[in-house]
């Protein structure tokens, strides 16, 4: 059976690699600049349509009020890369029975975000021709922070990002992940439930409020999470039985539980336990089916 805690470098380089390679082919799923303005102003129609256009009205606010654009500019810019982290450190060491399958779950609907970037580059509202009223409020307020007009990737570094990669949105969906995370396995405070709902909400206001993601993107980010927590739990077994197989992960010594607790271990294991045997009984019994704790968003 896996450990109860994966080794901290391996995990730092499996998401050292699997960001890299995200990072690299959003880069390489930039599409033309006329199809992603397209694609932009027809996700603005069907808003329109169905009366979801509510980052117009959020984006004039930010730009009007500073108290307002100032703040969220740099909750755009910086949360996404500091939060997300920080609630994958703190599982991994305060949740460790529940930290391979967050983390499987955020890899996986992180590499699934490439499927909407390379399938459908899409134009975020700041990027629309100007007779559609959307102003750059993380340009507007560059001399407060280290962003220019590329989004949030520092001044000079606009090239290391693919601006047209506005669809789905993984600011709200890595938002909702984080949610998830501290409703399940935070406190049960009102502050800690305060925050599991309030960080997705206020994230989503933030990505349309500065004309970075229409309403339509968040939809698809939290779809994409919803995909992401549907396979890993498959993913997280065939990553067990692999372990297994190859005895790539021997338990702790006196260590008697697996990545995702089982309700029971059986008569058989209980009865083999101590036997010289304890692969071939892995095998047989295989790796535990669910975690009795682990979150449900309807799956």
């Amino acid at each position: 059976m896996p450990r109860d805690r994966p080794r901290w470098w391996t995990e730092l380089l499996l998401i050292v690699v699997v960001y890299g390679a995200y990072s690299a082919a959003r880069l390489m799923a930039r599409g033309d600049v006329e199809t992603a303005v397209a694609n932009g102003l027809a996700i603005l129609r069907l808003e329109k349509t169905l009366w979801l256009s509510a980052e117009e009205p959020l984006n004039e606010l930010f730009t009007q009020e500073a108290w307002l654009g100032i703040p969220s500019s740099f909750a755009y810019a910086s949360l996404h890369y500091l939060v997300t982290p920080a609630i994958l450190v703190w599982l991994f060491r305060r949740r460790p029975l529940h930290y391979r399958l967050m983390r499987t779950w955020l890899l996986a609907s992180t590499l699934l975000g490439l499927v909407g970037f390379t399938l459908m580059p899409t134009s975020p509202p700041r990027l629309l021709p100007g007779t559609h009223g959307f102003v750059d409020s993380l340009a507007q307020y560059s001399g407060y922070g280290w962003w220019a007009g590329e989004a949030s990737a520092p001044s000079g570094m606009g090239d290391l990002t693919n601006q047209y990669a506005a669809m789905p949105s993984l600011h709200v969906g890595w938002s909702v992940w984080c949610g998830v995370a501290l409703w399940h396995y935070g406190a049960r405070t009102p502050l800690m439930r305060t925050l599991a709902v309030g960080y997705p909400l206020i994230t989503t206001m933030v990505v349309m409020g500065t004309a970075n993601h229409y309403f339509i993107d968040a939809l698809a980010g939290v779809a994409v999470m919803t995909a992401g927590l549907l396979l890993a739990r498959p993913l997280l077994r065939l990553s067990n039985r692999i372990r297994v197989r190859y005895a790539l992960d021997r338990p702790a010594p006196g260590t008697e539980h697996d990545a995702i607790p089982a309700p029971s271990l059986g008569p058989t294991v209980i009865a083999a336990r101590g036997s010289a045997r304890p692969l071939e009984l892995a095998r047989q019994n295989g790796p535990a089916q669910r975690d009795a704790h682990a979150p449900n968003l309807g799956g």
